[in-house]
Order: structure tokens, then C-alpha cells, then sequence
């Protein structure tokens, strides 16, 4: 089941590869539509499959691979990775579907699958060089993706994005090594590390290059300066997927490596962790105040509600846990559903640029319906009631204010200023008599409008009912923070519209 969620869109990668460039550029779209949809039904069967009342690994799969190097294809689903990998399906089939029309159809729907692939691996791997490989992976079509359909900076952005996470791997290469070696184990398998526990100095030691790794993926501050320029040139369908589902890798790294392997090390750096979120949250956001670029805006508020799950996870107490993982859901939803936007306003007007936008919501010869879902956007960022955002927020406030009062409070000040400069770009782009520059837009059909219209659902619907994510996700946190319980804190599936934790 779970080397499928990889093999799928390789298989799809592989025969969209076979069909001839020459044909209808739609054979090509149709079939990744199909491989896509493929995948977002398996990642949902395995949803079903997964036993919610269970804190521990399921559905492995072990398959010696050159255990002589100590890497061994083995894959597992917990309640931090299986929310990601349905998330993976999900976004995946949207960024494809809102590809519509591109140029060289077959390499571009290639990449992108096999993007689907490396990413799902990297979730689903239990072995940390297989989660290397995969991480390093999907930086080859990422990066060609950006390169070949950017925008007319495309090759440097693209450049610097490569060489920053390029970087990124080899500091986490240095610490999987470094944890392989100082265990004495001379295995990268995941249970085995974990359970040959390290002295404080060595953790230490190793958490520093793993930290700086992840932090450039993130990308937590000063490191995060590839982002901005990525997000400008990339397409809207690749912006989807970089903000939706690459940088949390990163934020699961932090889980997955960082606390959990090397748990005494993680809690003293705890303070500093929370620190470094409330410049993460204060900084994007305040940047985020001054742009004139959409797209741009959208993109520093990404780095600042990612400060939001580095507070979480340095808190580590079960609920701000269970919230780390509700805001990558929330952010993955919501920033997608932005960049979709953002798209769609370029795509119509050929502009981002707040200066010339105005009136976009005019029924008449505006965007209404582009403008209504903006609204509930950016609403769902600013942490509106009823909303994902919101839910995401008050548990991640809720779970880490017990262990740092100080920097929750700060990072609260983000929430404010999440409302205010959406609240501007909102009121200068749409509000107002519509501007000369979108006279002649062309009218777009419903179809084109779909995924937006998807995504703002799931929004508000997880935003009703977040039982369907923190049902799934508390008992792997509490079995996280102590292996040895079993107690399980969760009720059944059934009643998850009763979270213990909540």
C-alpha cells in the first residue's frame, strides 16, 4: 500500500515520458489527471486503513535494499506523516489540475509527479537515508520546474533555491551519519537509532547541523531567502505544491529527527527554538506589511505562520504537538489556496502589483467570485473563527503558553498583523472602482475556478470539524512523548468530534 503512494506517480512520470510530444498537448494533461487522482484515491484508502487508536508505526514495509550502507527501503505511517501524505494526494491533483495549458506538456507533467513521488517517500520513510534520498530527490524537478516555467528571473531563483537546499541536505547527511556512528549501531534504520539513545553533549552536538538543515528548508530567518524569489517566478500550480508541501519537510524533520531522536538536546534548546519562531512570525509578517507583490505578500506570511509550528514543536507538550501538525495541515490549505488566487488575478489582469489593482470585486466586470474567495482566505489566515486557520492557531497558542508564556504572547501580535496586511492587499485589490488595468480581462470558465473552490471548502469544513485531523494525529504525540504508555487518550474514530486533548 504505502510503496504505492511512490510507485504510482513514478509509473505516471514514466508513461506520460512515452507519449510523444507531437500529440494533443491534452493527452498528456489527461493522463496526469488520472495518475493524480489515482493517487489522491490511495492516499485516502489509506486513510481507512489506518487505525487512529494507535500511537505507533502501521502498514510497514521492509525491503533489504544495500544493508551494508545501511540503507534498507523501509516505509511506515503514524499519525504525523499519514495527515502529510493524504495532503500530498490532495495538492498534487490540484496543482494539476490548475496547470491547464503549459508548454512541453510531457516533461512538465513528468516532473511533476515524480515531485509527487520524492515527497511521499520522504514522508513515509523510516530509514534516514531513505529519507535523504527522497529529500534530495525532489530537488531535481522542483528545480527544473522553476527553471524551464518560471517567471523571467526563473534561472535565479531557481539557482538559489537548488544551492540553498542542496545545502540543507548535506547538514543533514552530516547529522544521520553523525547519529549512525555515535549510536555504535551502524544502522540509519529509524527504531533502532531510537532506541539506542545518545548522552546530552553528543545529542547536542549532532542537533546543530540537523537544525541548520532544516531551518533552510523551513525556511526559518536568515536562511529564508530563497523563498520569497521562489514563489515570484514559479508558476501558480508549482507555488501550490512549494508552499503546500516542500516546506513542510522541513517542519516534519523537526518531529521526526529533532525531538524524537534526540529528545534531551531538543529540550534544551527549547527556549531558543521558541525564540528564533517569534523572529520568524514578526519578521515574514512585518515584510509581509510592505509588499506591493501580491504574491510576494502571500509568501512572507508563509514564513511567518511557520514560526507558528517551530513555537509548537519547541513547546513539545502533547497539545502543542498535536497543533505543530494542525497548522501544517492549515498552512499547506490555505497558502495553496492564496497562490491559487494570486494566479488567477495575474492570469486575468497581468498584474500583481497592488498599486495598479483595484476593484477586482466589481460583480459586473470584475472577479467576483476570485474576490469572494479571497475574502475567505485570507480570513481562514487571520485566524477567523470557523475557519482552519483559527482551530490551527488557538492549539498551537493553547498548547505552548503552559511552557513559554513570553514568546506565545509575541507570536499572538502575528495573528494581528496577519489580519492587517491581508486586510490591505484585500482593500486595495478588490474594494474600490475597478481599475483601468482590468478592463479587457477575459472571462475564465467555472472549471478553471474548481480547485480555489476545493480547497476553500476543505477550509471551512476542517475549520467546523477539526476532529477529522487531531483525531488522527494524538496518539502518535503521546506515544511521541512516552513510548512506553499505552494508554490511549483518544476516543474511538467514531466520536473523534471529541478530542481528549481539546
Amino acid at each position: 500500500m504505502l510503496s504505492l503512494l511512490i510507485g504510482i506517480p513514478l509509473l505516471g512520470a514514466a508513461v506520460i515520458g512515452l507519449i510523444p510530444e507531437q500529440l494533443d498537448r491534452q493527452i498528456h494533461r489527461t493522463l496526469a489527471l488520472t495518475f493524480g487522482l489515482i493517487l489522491f484515491g490511495l492516499s485516502m484508502g489509506l486513510l481507512l486503513q489506518f487505525d487512529p487508536s494507535l500511537g505507533s508505526l502501521q502498514l510497514a514495509e521492509t525491503v533489504p535494499w544495500i544493508p551494508q550502507l545501511g540503507l534498507i527501503y523501509e516505509l511506515g505511517v503514524d499519525g504525523i506523516s499519514l495527515p502529510l501524505v493524504v495532503m500530498n494526494g490532495l495538492l498534487v491533483l490540484i496543482a494539476i489540475w490548475a496547470s491547464g495549458k503549459v508548454e512541453r506538456p510531457r516533461l512538465y507533467y513528468s516532473l511533476l509527479l515524480m515531485l509527487a513521488a520524492a515527497v511521499a517517500g520522504a514522508f513515509l520513510a523510516q530509514n534516514l537515508l531513505l529519507f535523504f534520498l527522497f529529500y534530495e530527490i525532489e530537488l531535481i524537478p522542483l528545480y527544473l520546474l522553476i527553471a524551464i516555467w518560471g517567471g523571467p528571473r526563473r534561472t535565479y531563483a531557481a539557482t538559489k533555491f537548488l544551492v540553498y537546499t542542496a545545502l540543507s541536505g548535506i547538514l543533514l547527511l552530516i547529522g544521520f551519519f553523525g547519529l549512525s556512528w555515535l549510536s555504535d549501531t551502524n544502522s540509519f534504520t529509524y527504531a533502532v537509532l531510537q532506541a539506542h539513545p545518545l548522552p546530552l553533549v553528543q545529542q547536542s552536538l549532532l542537533l546543530i547541523p540537523i537544525l541548520l538543515g532544516l531551518a533552510i528548508k523551513i525556511p526559518l530567518v536568515p536562511f529564508h531567502t530563497w523563498l520569497p524569489d521562489g514563489h515570484v517566478e514559479a508558476s501558480t500550480p508549482i507555488s501550490v505544491l512549494l508552499a503546500g508541501l516542500l516546506l513542510k519537510l522541513g517542519t516534519y524533520g523537526l518531529l521526526r529527527f529533532g525531538l524524537q531522536l534526540l529528545p534531551d538536546a531538543w529540550e534544551q534548546a527549547g527556549p531558543w527554538l521558541a525564540g528564533l519562531a517569534v523572529v520568524n512570525v514578526l519578521y515574514g509578517s512585518f515584510n509581509a506589511l510592505v509588499q506591493q507583490d501580491m504574491k510576494k505578500l502571500v509568501a512572507y506570511s508563509s514564513i511567518a505562520h511557520m514560526g507558528y509550528i517551530l513555537l509548537a514543536a519547541a513547546a513539545a507538550t502533547p497539545l502543542a504537538l498535536v497543533g505543530s501538525i494542525f497548522q501544517m495541515i492549515s498552512h499547506g490549505l490555505i497558502s495553496a489556496l492564496l497562490f491559487l488566487l494570486v494566479g488567477a488575478v495575474y492570469t486575468n489582469t497581468g498584474t500583481r502589483d497592488l498599486k495598479l489593482l483595484e476593484g477586482l470585486l466589481n460583480p459586473e466586470r470584475g472577479l467576483p467570485l476570485i474576490g469572494s474567495l479571497m475574502v475567505l482566505g485570507v480570513m481562514a489566515s487571520g485566524g477567523t473563527p470557523g475557519m482552519v486557520g483559527f482551530i490551527a492557531e488557538f492549539i498551537v497558542f493553547r498548547g505552548s503558553f503552559p511552557v513559554f508564556p513570553l514568546q506565545t504572547l509575541l507570536c499572538m501580535i502575528g495573528t494581528g498583523l496577519t489580519a492587517a496586511y491581508f486586510l490591505l492587499m484585500v482593500n486595495r485589490a478588490f474594494f474600490g472602482r475597478l481599475s483601468d488595468v482590468a478592463i479587457a480581462m477575459p472571462r475564465r470558465r467555472l472549471g478553471e475556478r474548481l480547485p480555489a473552490a476545493v480547497l476553500a471548502v476543505i477550509v471551512v469544513l476542517l475549520g467546523l470539524q477539526p476532529a477529522w485531523v487531531t483525531g488522527w494525529v494524538e496518539p502518535t504525540m503521546v506515544h511521541i512523548l512516552d513510548p512506553a504508555s499505552t494508554a490511549v487518550v483518544l476516543a474511538p474514530v467514531s466520536d473523534v468530534g471529541h478530542p481528549t486533548l481539546l
